[in-house]
C-alpha cells in the first residue's frame, strides 16, 4: 500500500488512482495519539459533491486506525487524482447507511463479506468539502 500512495502523490493522482481496478482517493487524518498526519489510500464512492469511505479494516472486528482518529480530529484533507480539498467526515447514520452501503458494496462487494465476519457494525463515512 505505500507503493501506491507514493505512486499517487508524486505524478499528482495519475497513477494510483486505481488500486487494482477500484478507485481510491488519500486521506489524511491526524493521529488521535501522535497528533502527527496520516495518509492512508482508501476505495470510495460518492454521493453528489460528497465522498464515501468504507471502515472495514478487511472484516476485523477492530475499526481501522483512520476511521478512530476521525472522532478525535474530523478535520481532514482529501486528494482525488490531482483534486485536493480539506473536508470534515463523519460517520453515516443508520438512515443515510442503508442508502449508501449498496452503492460502495456495488463498487467493492467483499464489504458485504466482511460486515458479515467482523462482528461489528461497519461504518460508511462521509466527507463533505469544506467551504
Amino acid at each position: 500500500m505505500a507503493e501506491h500512495v507514493r505512486a499517487y502523490v508524486e505524478t499528482d493522482g495519475r497513477t494510483g488512482h486505481l488500486y487494482q481496478g477500484w478507485p481510491t482517493l488519500l486521506l489524511t487524518t491526524r493521529g488521535r495519539r501522535t497528533g502527527r498526519l496520516r495518509r492512508t489510500a482508501l476505495i470510495y464512492g460518492r454521493d453528489g459533491d460528497r465522498y464515501l469511505l468504507v471502515g472495514s479494516n478487511a472484516g476485523s472486528p477492530r475499526d481501522p486506525a483512520w476511521y478512530l482518529n476521525l472522532h478525535f480530529h474530523p478535520g481532514v484533507a482529501v486528494q482525488v487524482g490531482g483534486d485536493r480539498s480539506d473536508a470534515r467526515a463523519r460517520t453515516a447514520t443508520a438512515e443515510e447507511k442503508k442508502q449508501l452501503w449498496p452503492r460502495m458494496a456495488a463498487i467493492f462487494p467483499l464489504y458485504d463479506s466482511y460486515q458479515a465476519r467482523s462482528g461489528r457494525d461497519i461504518p460508511v463515512v462521509i466527507l463533505e468539502r469544506s467551504s
